[in-house]
């Protein structure tokens, strides 16, 4: 008889979470995506708690360089009530983004002569770390945006209408 046993990596690896945390679906409505990246981000250890509490949202989130640094600015992160008494968190706190340097100058070069942004698309964990999906996109004219709006009203009147057919039939 041989007793399974499990190193205490692996079990660590097994109990952390994977997947999306937080999206901005806002952003895929104000631009047009070209190009998407990964950045690791530095967090405190309340912002990690908050976030794997579901307390993180993106939606006014956008990305800055400065100093030849990408930071994330306007990702809310509210503190858990049982946060520190010693730390005082603060939720609009700005978060720096890591990157390789040859990485961001190749973003900068496009920020500053396209006219092209940066943009946060969602937080995700990676190996155990939370990493910002970032992208480089060009703001939509207001008849872009009312057309994307038309078209979406089109696909679910259209599905309505497919499963009105269905079920009529049936």
């Amino acid at each position: 008889m041989s007793t399974l046993t499990i190193s205490r990596k692996e079990a660590a690896k097994a109990a952390k979470p994977s997947g999306p945390i937080a999206e901005n679906r806002r952003a895929r409505y104000d631009y047009h995506v070209e190009e998407r990246h990964e950045a690791g981000m530095v967090l405190a250890g309340w912002e990690i708690k908050a976030i794997r509490a579901g307390q993180v949202q993106l939606t006014d989130g956008y990305v800055v360089i400065k100093d030849g640094e990408l930071f994330l600015i306007g990702c809310r992160i509210n503190a858990l009530r049982s946060a520190s008494t010693h730390v005082s968190p603060e939720a609009d706190r700005t978060k720096k983004l890591l990157m390789h340097k040859a990485e961001i100058r190749r973003l900068v070069g496009k920020v500053e002569q396209r006219g092209f942004t940066l943009v946060p698309l969602n937080l995700h964990y990676k190996g155990g770390r939370v990493k910002a999906e970032i992208a480089l996109a060009k703001g939509k004219a207001e008849h872009d945006k009312r057309n994307a709006t038309k078209d979406r009203e089109w696909e679910r009147e259209k599905g309505r209408l497919m499963r009105h057919n269905t079920t009529a039939k049936g």
